[in-house]
């Protein structure tokens, strides 16, 4: 059975890793999902680093490091590096639809590789839901169970 993917930006990331009550159940039903190999989650390079603070959030606590390290290195996290057609790509973003750079490059990544859906919290980003680049469209939404109904463990 392939995979089905999707992205996440790095605040869907915080808000399972800040174990944030408006949104740690929501991601951590996807990461059940990815544990259980029934999807996997694809990431840009950047939210490697960016995870670490977000603009207007807190810093992470560094005695969470290793922890943080391991966690990326799962063998449901894909994490795709930002390339120039990448960077090309999410300037238009900029440019054109308005979204804020470091987004750009999360939008970007998910539609060069053609990820069906974006997983985030941000409302600015959900807000552009459908946007299209690079001639692919990106569902933008909450993080929330996909396909439970082909899942073999769709009680998780």
């Amino acid at each position: 059975m392939d995979r089905e993917q999707v992205y996440w930006d790095s605040n869907a990331f915080l808000g399972f890793l800040n174990d944030e009550p408006d949104k740690a159940d929501a991601c951590t039903l996807v990461l059940k999902a990815a544990e259980n190999g029934h999807l996997m989650i694809v990431t840009s390079a950047i939210a490697l680093a960016e995870v670490i603070y977000l603009k207007g959030q807190k810093k992470l606590d560094p005695a969470k490091r290793a922890k943080i390290d391991h966690f990326f290195r799962a063998s449901y996290i894909s994490v795709r590096n930002v390339t120039r057609e990448t960077s090309d790509l999410a300037r238009n973003a900029v440019w054109d639809n308005g979204v804020r750079p470091m987004d750009a490059i999360h939008v970007a990544t998910a539609c060069l590789h053609k990820i069906p859906a974006m997983n985030t919290f941000d409302g600015k980003l959900i807000a552009r839901s459908g946007l299209v680049l690079a001639g692919h469209s990106l569902t933008i939404e909450k993080p929330k169970r996909i396909h439970q109904e082909d899942w073999v463990d769709g009680n998780q």
